[in-house]
């Protein structure tokens, strides 16, 4: 496969680790929004680095919005899903779909439904 294939770019591009589940986690905010430190809460194991690094590839994107609130003290920075943003979230919810349905065709797994990503 080509490198300026647009499959084959966008799957370098989210299959970057923590990409997908921060998507996630917005999703699952109000209003798909949620403050960096609660993403960060939500996500164990992921650093500040590379959660601050992977908000600003998404807002490059335009899969996320940043939005900065100066007056209060720490500086308060939350992030939202754009309708880019939620359709890639459409997208996931066909691959969990999918997902679910290889594992009981293949018996890979008993599990009928997974809640923890509420899609």
């Amino acid at each position: 496969m080509q490198s300026v294939c647009t499959v084959n770019q966008t799957v370098k591009y989210l299959g970057k680790k923590w990409m997908l589940l921060i998507i996630l986690e917005l999703y699952k905010g109000e209003g798909y929004t949620l403050r960096f430190t609660e993403i960060k809460e939500r996500l164990p194991g992921i650093t500040a680095k590379v959660l601050s690094a992977r908000l600003k590839e998404l807002e490059e994107e335009g899969l996320v919005e940043k939005h900065v609130d100066a007056e209060t003290v720490p500086v308060r920075s939350e992030y939202t899903l754009t309708a880019s943003g939620l359709g890639l979230v459409e997208v996931i919810k066909d691959i969990k779909r999918w997902a679910l349905r290889w594992k009981i065709e293949n018996r890979v797994c008993g599990a009928q439904d997974c809640h923890d990503c509420a899609l």
